[in-house]
């Protein structure tokens, strides 16, 4: 289950994607949330769905990545859709052990359920699709007017990618961690809740050792290298804006404004 969270990866390509400017992939990124979350019906919500699938056919990454990806928020899925299916007042439909299943709960649910797919997968294609140094250096550019008012752009960018550098790194820790834990003769995948929650404590001390030793490791050698904020520092690449990051700005905004019409009952689906 470990091996199938890709949050934070990045995967080399030479598609449209890959190639656009970062700086327009977070703007779209930050469009496609607003899309998703302004959706109120599932009419509405057809828009952002195909704009990723479009996004998605774009990357040239594989399916199976996505539902790779998808894989450990199953659960988080499903006790999401149950707590609205059952606790949603509305017409009654069918009542299980006296509590009723409405109409409301499941069409709520339903699209709960498809808000959380389509943020994590199309947000997912950010990371998948631009590495940790661009993401650095967009963010830092993004934020750069701030820091005439004393706002540490520089370390926030470099604070956000050194955690998304760390995701991977961390999941790999603890598998290898509840490897040996396993072949030591413990039992983490069986017993009650409880015991479940105990089996935990000889992965997550090990786990926190590690982070700091590896925090550790990385300020010295950031130390080493003289490193001391973002203050006369060059860049080896500038970010390059062309026309394709502004066709796929503007088609983004027409996604967006389909959606408000969409909201709106000017448009009907």
């Amino acid at each position: 289950m470990l091996k199938d969270i890709t949050i934070g990866q990045y995967f080399p390509g030479n598609s449209l994607l890959h190639t656009m400017d970062a700086r327009f992939k977070i703007i779209v990124t930050a469009i496609f949330i607003v899309m998703i979350f302004a959706a109120d019906s599932f009419s509405a919500l057809l828009p952002p769905l195909i704009f990723f699938i479009l996004a998605f056919a774009l990357s040239g990454l594989p399916v199976k990545l996505i539902a790779r990806s998808m894989k450990p928020i199953i659960p988080v899925l499903v006790f999401t859709s149950v707590l609205n299916v059952f606790f949603v007042d509305g017409k009654a439909l069918v009542s299980i052990f006296g509590i009723n299943i409405t109409d409301e709960g499941l069409i709520i649910s339903g699209m709960m359920v498809l808000r959380l797919i389509a943020l994590i997968c199309g947000s997912s294609l950010l990371t998948y699709t631009t590495s940790p140094i661009i993401l650095t250096d967009a963010i830092e550019k993004m934020l750069k007017p701030l820091s005439k008012i004393g706002f540490p752009a520089h370390e926030l960018a470099m604070m956000m990618t050194i955690a998304l550098r760390f995701i991977p790194t961390l999941i790999e820790e603890t598998d290898k961690i509840m490897s040996a834990q396993k072949a030591r003769g413990a039992e983490l995948d069986s017993g009650t809740l409880v015991q479940r929650a105990k089996a935990l404590v000889p992965i997550l001390i090990p786990l926190f050792v590690s982070s700091f030793r590896r925090a550790e490791e990385l300020a010295l050698a950031m130390e080493c290298r003289c490193y001391h904020g973002g203050e006369g520092r060059t860049k080896l690449r500038e970010p390059v804006s062309g026309g394709k990051d502004y066709a796929a700005l503007g088609v983004t905004l027409l996604f967006l404004c389909a959606v408000l019409l969409i909201n709106m009952g000017k448009v009907v689906i």
